[in-house]
């Protein structure tokens, strides 16, 4: 397991009320909700649409590197926007299959009415919820009427070592195919965030900060009953609202995990920004769940247009990432 964070900068830390884990927290900008400032049109235009990714062939002089990663793997991630009672939201997903399952995270699409996959080459399908595990956070999705999408590989998350280069590819903003690069940080993170926008509104600091815990540690005060946890991979690959959702690559252009969470000194999740801290779910994890959202998952509601579960509603909280 990976060595705790020196004490005396975590302490520091600790003691500033702004602190913020924009975890559930990097679906990019819910409008409404009380938790976003970002006006935009999120469904509709065609904002952000990436036209990088033409080619799947990559090089052989390619091979191993950023640029033959982002060839490899660009079109095989895609944009989800949705449609909340709460306003709209932008987050990332992963091809799975070739007539459209796209894997995301829960909180990307968790209360939505309605949701749209913009694709890397601009082509845009509407979606339906087919499972979703809040408690993971994790969420299986299908096109409709799509054919012929290239899958994503998934790797082997047990095989990953601190200090592997990793690509990281999804959504930030609604910039579509959006490519950053770093290395694997940590491993064995266990981030504890809330699952909804109600659980962090009701406990919300009066100094407007939010409550998280991390690595052990509360800040902010408790987060409260209504919690998730997980194991995270730490990387200090630039992460931003958006890239919730999206994939984690190994030099191979093989998925080892889905970006989910960051850490943010901000005030209010609409601040929340890349500082170097991001935290994703590990591939096998994803893998060992991908049965049960198949059929349903543990909260879905197979078939749903919204995907709605009992403890998750419009991601507010969530969207900030």
């Amino acid at each position: 397991e990976a060595p705790a964070p020196a004490g005396p900068a975590h302490a520091a830390r600790a003691k500033r009320p702004v602190a913020l884990l924009a975890a559930v927290a990097i679906a990019a900008a819910v409008i409404g909700g009380g938790t976003a400032t970002l006006v935009q049109q999120l469904l509709g235009d065609g904002t952000g649409i990436a036209g990088g990714f033409n080619g799947t062939v990559v090089s052989q002089t390619s091979s191993g590197t950023v640029a033959g990663v982002a060839e490899q793997v660009g079109p095989s991630v895609v944009r989800i926007d949705t449609r909340t009672g709460s306003g709209q939201g932008t987050g990332s997903g992963f091809v799975l299959t070739a007539d459209g399952e796209i894997a995301t995270n829960n909180h990307v699409i968790s209360g939505a009415s309605e949701i749209q996959v913009t694709l890397s080459d601009g082509r845009r399908f509407p979606a339906k919820t087919v499972g979703t595990d809040p408690d993971k956070d994790l969420a299986l999705i299908k096109l409709q009427g799509a054919s012929g999408l290239k899958p994503a590989r998934l790797g082997n998350s047990d095989g990953v070592r601190v200090g592997d280069q990793v690509v990281a590819i999804g959504s930030p903003d609604r910039l579509t195919g959006t490519v950053t690069s770093g290395i694997v940080s940590a491993l064995n993170r266990e981030v504890n965030v809330p699952k909804s926008e109600q659980a962090p509104q009701r406990q919300r600091g009066g100094d407007g900060s939010w409550p998280f815990s991390f690595d052990g540690r509360q800040f902010n005060g408790n987060p409260g009953s209504n919690t998730t946890s997980y194991k995270a991979i730490q990387t200090d690959a630039s992460l931003n609202p958006g890239n919730s959702g999206g994939a984690l690559l190994n030099m191979n252009g093989e998925v080892i995990a889905m970006p989910s969470a960051i850490y943010s000194p901000a005030a209010d999740s609409s601040a929340a920004g890349s500082v170097g801290l991001g935290f994703a779910i590990p591939v096998n994890t994803i893998k060992a769940d991908l049965d049960s959202l198949r059929k349903g998952g543990g909260s879905g509601t197979a078939g749903g247009s919204g995907g709605r579960s009992p403890s998750s509603t419009a991601d507010g909280f969530g969207a900030g990432f």
